[in-house]
């Protein structure tokens, strides 16, 4: 269970960041739309979006992840036990 959370956020991680490269190598000085001054290509504009949405989407997944992550781990390491399913003799 820990070892399947950490991998989650590892992978979300890894998809934040290369989105952000990616966005950052292909379409650094692409602006919304009602910001720029001047025309941007349309392709341009659609990337930038997609790869922003991408980045969110990744970056709450590895946020929930972390989250359960740690709790997972917290709950380990103190003990936490569930109560007995059958009563005891």
């Amino acid at each position: 269970m820990i070892k399947a959370g950490w991998r989650v956020f590892l992978f979300a991680a890894i998809a934040l960041a290369a989105s952000f490269g990616a966005e950052l190598y292909f379409v650094p000085d692409v602006v919304p739309v009602g910001y720029a001054e001047e025309a941007q290509p349309s392709w341009a504009v659609l990337t930038a979006f997609l790869l922003r949405a991408i980045e969110l989407t990744a970056a709450w997944v590895a946020a929930i992840a972390l989250a359960m992550a740690l709790g997972a781990w917290v709950r380990s390491r103190l003990h936490f036990n569930s109560p007995p399913t059958q009563p005891l003799d």
